[in-house]
């Protein structure tokens, strides 16, 4: 039952992603508070993207030093796959995120099929599935490169044109937004600089690379690993005939 529970509770966090926000004010990457889904934060579930197939790894790396001179560094890795039709897959492990162990936390798997309208959570320990349907029109975005700020929006948000370079066999192209939260505005008596540094790829419509700079969490790096220009096979989108499957509603 503690499982199933985490299965819905995952699938409900997850899909409830969305892009990162233009301004850098909290880039995908950056750690939070409390139980989080490592990963998540390159966020698979989104527009639908068709005829850019691709499986790879999504590594996340992030390194705090807190104020007594301890650091404190986190790696997790996810699996991800998009066939030619739009379907996503993501196999990741529940991060407890120092609340707990997370030796005995299940590997999860979410599935997105735009083509059926459905939504998968699966619990290969237990080999159970829940399915829910997913109601179109919700105008949610996908993985998209952040928009360029107005520059008369927020003069202490600074954008920068990166150029272009290839990473992992495709071409990126890369934007930084550095953004300053000037002294006083927050108790600080110092200005506070956050850095977000994006790589986006317009071939695979997706971020492959992303570094966040913030002095009051630390720095994190997420990449995209082993990128496979392959369709995937069909069956990695669908439950395996012999898990128990559970209805469920989103």
């Amino acid at each position: 039952m503690r499982s199933t529970l985490l299965v819905l509770l995952a699938a409900a966090c997850v899909l409830a992603q969305g892009p990162p926000p233009p301004d850098g004010r909290r880039g995908f990457g950056r750690p939070e508070p409390g139980a989080r889904f490592v990963g998540a934060e390159g966020g698979m579930p989104g527009r639908v993207v068709k005829n850019a197939p691709y499986s790879a790894d999504l590594v996340t790396e992030s390194a705090q030093t807190l104020p007594d001179g301890n650091h404190i560094r986190q790696s997790s890795s996810v699996k991800v796959y998009r066939d030619s039709e739009g379907r996503t897959r993501r196999e990741q492990t529940v991060n407890l995120n120092g609340l707990g162990s997370n030796n005995n936390m299940p590997q999860l798997v979410f599935i997105n099929d735009p083509v059926a309208s459905t939504n998968y959570a699966l619990n290969p320990k237990e080999r159970t599935a829940t399915k829910s349907t997913r109601i179109s029109g919700g105008g949610r975005r996908g993985n998209m490169p952040p928009r360029e700020p107005r520059s008369t929006a927020n003069p202490n948000v600074k954008a920068e044109d990166l150029g272009r370079q290839t990473m992992e066999g495709v071409t990126v192209q890369g934007r930084r937004v550095t953004t300053t939260i000037p002294a006083g505005e927050m108790g600080n008596d110092q200005p506070i600089v956050i850095v977000n540094e994006t790589w986006f790829s317009p071939e695979l419509q997706t971020i492959v690379l992303s570094k966040r700079s913030d002095p009051r969490s630390g720095e994190t790096v997420t990449r995209m690993t082993n990128v496979n220009r392959s369709e995937p096979a069909r069956t990695l989108f669908e439950p395996p005939a012999d898990y128990k499957l559970t209805e469920g509603r989103q």
